[in-house]
């Protein structure tokens, strides 16, 4: 048994934004409790803050589809009919900026001391790459430094990280990161919490805490999204 995360990118016409939330509950839903192993569905709104504000971000909703699955090989295709539902809807706009990707899951969520009762406010997903033959140096990076960094963060909560999967949901689309970084926040100021953030990654934070160097192991090939959340369901 393995988790996977499966992320739905789309943008929306802007004259059904308000019905989404509703059709998830009352048209996806169900369908998607009739799944083996999926565990939850959370809708999210790409955030007007981002850490790289001069960087464009091509979707404007986030779907995260969480399952624990044996046989992803059969399980994980078995959602294409759902979000075909939800293409057939009117709600995907047709702008061929859809994306779905799927990713095994290393380990569950780390959470750090932040982390207070409630749903996370934000995720912050990065796409993201090794570089070749550094994996091990990568992993242990993130696992025993990087993780720490983000997690005290104040408003950063916590991370999970997964692979690629080699079986992907259709329509499959190339994917520009084999890695899936996964940073929770719990915050009601998103703006001074990503200033933060930044100020502890290059040295400039008013606390006085600074992140230690990045490592050489992560490649600069990856792209960062900052959403919000606007609804949950359990399976």
């Amino acid at each position: 048994m393995q988790d996977f995360t499966t992320i739905h990118l789309f943008n929306s016409p802007a004259d059904r934004e308000m019905e989404l939330a509703r059709v998830l509950e009352t048209l996806i839903l169900p369908r998607a409790r009739a799944l083996r192993g999926l565990k939850s569905i959370d809708l999210f709104r790409c955030s007007p803050h981002q850490l790289q504000a001069d960087a464009r971000q091509p979707w404007t909703y986030a779907i995260f589809y969480e399952s624990a699955l044996e046989t992803p090989s059969i399980d994980l295709p078995a959602l294409a009919p759902i979000l075909a539902d939800l293409r057939d809807a009117g709600f995907i706009q047709n702008d061929d900026a859809e994306r779905i990707y799927s990713y095994g899951m290393y380990h569950p969520w780390k959470y750090s001391a932040n982390l207070r009762s409630g749903p996370l406010t934000h995720i912050l997903f990065l796409l993201a790459n090794f570089v070749p033959g550094h994996e091990a140096e990568y992993h242990h990076w993130y696992d025993t430094v990087h993780s720490v960094e983000v997690g005290e963060s104040p408003g950063f909560v916590g991370m999970r990280r997964g692979k690629l999967s080699e079986v992907q949901v259709a329509p499959r689309h190339f994917c520009p990161g084999s890695e899936l970084i996964l940073g929770g926040l719990q915050t009601e100021a998103l703006e001074p919490t990503l200033k933060e953030f930044y100020d502890r990654a290059v040295g400039t934070s008013p606390s006085g805490i600074a992140w230690g160097p990045r490592s050489s192991a992560a490649s600069l090939a990856r792209t960062v999204h900052i959403f919000e959340r606007l609804s949950g369901w359990s399976v």
